[in-house]
This record gives structure tokens, sequence and C-alpha cells, in this order.
């Protein structure tokens, strides 16, 4: 045993422990950097200071640390909050929460787009967190299935590392609770680190969607990713890019676009249009505060935009005749009675003497 001490009267940061078990393991590396300067700088009350100053205190980009703070509000350990002019104006952390063993199903099912099905099979049910977790001896059975086995093995290369008890009894729910074939489950692993989602907990939440659209068979979840990357290129065409694959800081933004917060199509572009007229740049941080501040707003379709701006425009012009109304105002000097003057008269004078 090794004996760990620390020095006595020291400043100290707080990380959670739910934080180092469940959320860091799936993290970058550098967004966990981001995310423990934050606690540091919160460690003596609320602070103030700028991304430049973050970037430079760690040695990165302003842009990889705008990408850190988008990841970790998609986590919902933290929100951030922008100005009239889409900059970001606050930043609030969230108490660490407990992932749950089993996901909410509303939410599992508004990250993914619903498929358009024909004569889609028995709907299933997806459990409630108030069913029973598997018990000790149906595991014990499970893994003595020599499907089990292989997939589990499977997916331990996929994720590079020896899954955890809670992991493994994830992916055995699958097999055994939502009754998925062990194709379907390797295609949802591999589909998953594909898009940089290595998280058991990030795949069970995509499982439980697919459920719930009646996805039973890889060639159904593969016409799905097929259509989904079309939207990728839609995208990317609105923001002006072309000739190449989106990176994996695009593909998290456009899967919270389209998943999480299921934005319109029309929206999305409208959105990434702006962004490039505004920026002269293809900003994704930039497009998702936009989109972030029509959803609080309740934007639904382009009419919901054009009322937005009209609304903004009217308060835009009353501003500005309340400021020439004060403007024009009369002061003291305004108040003072001018002299007039018969400057013709003076010159006759002038010339008579």
């Amino acid at each position: 045993m090794i004996r760990l001490e620390i020095p006595p009267h020291t400043g100290a940061t707080v990380l959670s422990n739910m934080f180092i078990d469940q959320y860091m393991p799936a993290a970058n590396g550098e967004f966990v950097k981001v995310y423990i300067y934050l606690l540091r700088n919160l460690s003596s009350g609320s602070t103030s200071f700028s991304l430049e100053l973050m970037a430079d205190s760690l040695q990165n980009t302003e842009k990889d640390i705008c990408r850190a703070l988008a990841y970790w509000e998609s986590t919902k350990l933290l929100s951030l909050s922008y100005d009239e002019d889409q900059k970001l104006s606050g930043i609030q952390l969230h108490t660490v929460p407990a992932p749950p063993e089993l996901p909410d199903t509303a939410a599992a099912v508004s990250r993914l787009p619903v498929l358009e099905q024909q004569s889609p099979p028995a709907q299933l049910s997806a459990p409630s967190a108030s069913e029973p977790e598997l018990t000790p001896e149906r595991i014990r059975q499970l893994k003595q299935n020599e499907d089990v086995v292989q997939l589990l093995y499977i997916a331990e290369q996929y994720l590079g590392k020896t899954l955890s008890p809670t992991e493994m009894k994830k992916l055995l729910f699958l097999y055994d609770g939502l009754h998925m074939s062990p194709d379907l489950i390797e295609y949802l692993i591999e589909y998953c680190v594909l898009h940089n989602h290595k998280s058991v907990r990030y795949m069970e939440t995509v499982a439980f969607a697919w459920a719930e659209n009646g996805i039973r068979t890889v060639a159904q979840a593969k016409e799905r990713s097929s259509r989904y990357k079309k939207e990728y290129y839609t995208i990317l065409n609105a923001m002006g890019i072309s000739g190449r694959q989106p990176v994996p800081d695009e593909v998290s933004f456009m899967e919270s676009w389209l998943n999480q917060n299921a934005f319109p199509m029309e929206i999305i572009r409208e959105a990434c249009s702006r962004t490039v007229l505004k920026t002269g740049q293809a900003s994704f941080p930039y497009a998702d505060g936009i989109l972030k501040d029509w959803k609080r707003k309740n934007v639904r379709n382009l009419q919901d935009v054009q009322a937005l701006d009209v609304l903004h425009q009217k308060k835009k012009s009353s501003g500005t005749q309340a400021a020439r109304s004060n403007h024009s105002k009369p002061n003291q000097f305004n108040n003072f009675q001018q002299r007039k003057y018969d400057f013709s008269d003076y010159e006759k004078r002038l010339l008579n003497q």
C-alpha cells in the first residue's frame, strides 16, 4: 500500500467522483483540462475571465476552448449564455448528476430523427427506470452464451479498454432487455466509435432511440445512417464548405442540432447562412449560439425567425427615435435668444465715417 498525503493549509479544488467515474473517461483530455480550470476559478466564488486568458493559461486556442465548453454543455454539466451579438457572456456550472442506470425514453428518442417506416414490426416498449435491472444470476447465464461472450470481446476491442461491470450490464441489457441482435449491437458500437463517442452510456441512449423507432436490423440502421450523412453535407454546404469530410468537432455540433434539439433543416441552414454573413467564416460555435437562442425563444420555422427579425428591427428603430428625441431637446444654449444684426446697415455707417 502506498500512502498519499497533501500539505496542510493549501487551497484545493474539489472534483466530483461522479465526474471522474462517469464523465471523464469518455471526454477528450483537453476538454477535461478546461472543466478543471473552470472549477479552479470558481473555488473562491464567482469570477470573471476571458477566453483569451483561458486559452493562454491552458496553452490552447480560443476555438479549442469553445469546443470544450460546447461539449460540456451537451453533457448538462454546465450552461452557456450569450449576449445579443451571440458572444459568450456567461458560464454556469451545475452539480454533477449521477447518470441513471437506464436512460429516460423521451430524452433518448429526442436525440435521433424519427424514421419513416413501412409496416413496422411490433413496437418495443423501452423499459423505464423503475423496471428491475438484470439479476446477478441472469448476468451469469448470459456470460455463458457464446454470442454474448463474442460481443463483449468485440466491444472491448472497439473501446480499447476492459469493460467495467456497469458498462457490461448496459450492453447485456441491450441484448436481453431490448432484444437487439449481436450484429446490431456490434454495428451500434462501431457507429458510435466512428462518430467519436466511446461512452457506453451514449451507446445505450442511441439504442433506446433505435428501438423506439423500430430499427431491428443492421440494414435499417445503415439506411438511417446514410440519410443522416446527407444532412451533414447539406449543413456543410450552407456553411460554404465543400470537397471534404466533416471533422469530429463539426459532427458533434451537427448531431446536437439534428438529434438532441431536433431542429428542422431549414432552421439550421438559416443559422449557418447568418453565421457566414456575420463572421465571414464557417463558425459552428457561432451557429450553435444562434440556434440555442432561437430554441429559447421557441422558434420552430422560418416564419418564427422572420417574426423575431421584425420585432428586433422595431426595438432598434424605437431606440434610434428615442436617441434622436433626446438629442433634439432644447438646452440652455438653444434657449438663448440670439440677437439679430443688420450687417448692411453697419457697412453704410462705416463708409459715411
